[in-house]
Protein backbone atom coordinates (compact mmCIF):
# COMPACT_ATOMS: atom_id res chain seq x y z
CA UNK A 1 0.00 0.00 0.00
CA UNK A 2 1.61 3.74 -1.00
CA UNK A 3 1.21 6.30 1.43
CA UNK A 4 1.58 10.13 0.88
CA UNK A 5 3.92 11.28 3.61
CA UNK A 6 6.64 13.13 5.01
CA UNK A 7 10.19 12.49 4.63
CA UNK A 8 12.90 14.08 7.14
CA UNK A 9 15.90 15.73 5.61
CA UNK A 10 18.32 18.52 6.65
CA UNK A 11 20.75 18.35 9.60
CA UNK A 12 20.28 18.59 13.20
CA UNK A 13 17.69 21.47 14.69
CA UNK A 14 17.02 22.99 11.45
CA UNK A 15 14.93 19.93 9.47
CA UNK A 16 13.03 20.25 5.98
CA UNK A 17 10.55 18.02 4.65
CA UNK A 18 9.77 16.92 1.86
CA UNK A 19 6.17 15.38 0.82
CA UNK A 20 6.81 11.99 -0.96
CA UNK A 21 4.96 9.32 -2.42
CA UNK A 22 6.41 5.89 -0.59
CA UNK A 23 5.55 2.13 0.52
CA UNK A 24 3.90 2.14 4.00
CA UNK A 25 6.18 -0.21 5.81
CA UNK A 26 9.39 2.19 4.52
CA UNK A 27 11.43 3.90 7.35
CA UNK A 28 10.74 7.80 7.37
CA UNK A 29 13.76 8.46 5.68
CA UNK A 30 14.27 5.46 3.09
CA UNK A 31 13.18 5.63 -0.36
CA UNK A 32 10.80 7.12 -2.28
CA UNK A 33 8.74 6.42 -5.21
CA UNK A 34 8.20 10.21 -6.57
CA UNK A 35 8.50 14.24 -4.60
CA UNK A 36 5.02 15.68 -4.74
CA UNK A 37 6.04 18.82 -2.35
CA UNK A 38 7.94 20.55 0.57
CA UNK A 39 7.85 21.82 3.65
CA UNK A 40 10.18 23.92 5.47
CA UNK A 41 8.86 24.88 9.34
CA UNK A 42 12.26 26.98 10.25
CA UNK A 43 11.69 29.93 8.16
CA UNK A 44 9.14 32.51 8.08
CA UNK A 45 7.06 32.93 6.29
CA UNK A 46 6.95 28.85 6.42
CA UNK A 47 7.56 27.23 3.08
CA UNK A 48 4.95 24.66 2.16
CA UNK A 49 4.68 23.71 -1.48
CA UNK A 50 2.38 20.77 -2.89
CA UNK A 51 1.68 19.92 -6.11
CA UNK A 52 -2.00 19.05 -6.10
CA UNK A 53 -2.24 17.35 -9.36
CA UNK A 54 0.42 14.79 -8.40
CA UNK A 55 -1.51 13.88 -5.28
CA UNK A 56 -4.96 13.54 -6.82
CA UNK A 57 -3.23 11.37 -9.80
CA UNK A 58 -1.75 9.04 -6.76
CA UNK A 59 -4.47 9.52 -4.54
CA UNK A 60 -6.92 8.51 -7.54
CA UNK A 61 -3.88 5.15 -8.15
CA UNK A 62 -4.92 4.25 -4.08
CA UNK A 63 -2.26 6.10 -2.06
CA UNK A 64 -3.51 7.13 1.11
CA UNK A 65 -2.53 10.81 3.02
CA UNK A 66 -0.79 10.54 6.61
CA UNK A 67 -2.17 11.51 8.93
CA UNK A 68 0.16 14.29 9.99
CA UNK A 69 0.23 15.52 6.22
CA UNK A 70 -3.77 15.80 6.17
CA UNK A 71 -3.24 18.02 9.42
CA UNK A 72 -0.87 19.97 7.90
CA UNK A 73 -3.04 20.23 4.81
CA UNK A 74 -5.63 21.51 7.42
CA UNK A 75 -3.32 23.85 8.69
CA UNK A 76 -2.18 25.65 5.73
CA UNK A 77 -4.59 25.31 3.53
CA UNK A 78 -3.21 24.10 0.66
CA UNK A 79 -5.35 23.74 -2.48
CA UNK A 80 -3.39 25.16 -5.22
CA UNK A 81 -0.81 23.58 -7.12
CA UNK A 82 1.72 25.55 -5.25
CA UNK A 83 0.76 27.40 -1.93
CA UNK A 84 3.32 28.86 0.38
CA UNK A 85 1.92 30.13 3.95
CA UNK A 86 3.20 32.52 6.56
CA UNK A 87 3.62 31.89 9.65
CA UNK A 88 2.54 33.56 12.47
CA UNK A 89 4.33 35.15 14.74
CA UNK A 90 3.32 33.93 18.15
CA UNK A 91 3.70 30.34 17.10
CA UNK A 92 7.89 30.95 17.20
Amino acid sequence: MLKIRLAQFGKRGAHIYRVVVKERRSKRDGGYIEQVGRYNPEVNPVLFELDQAKVDAWVSKGAQISEGLQRLIDEQGATGKKKTTKKSASSK
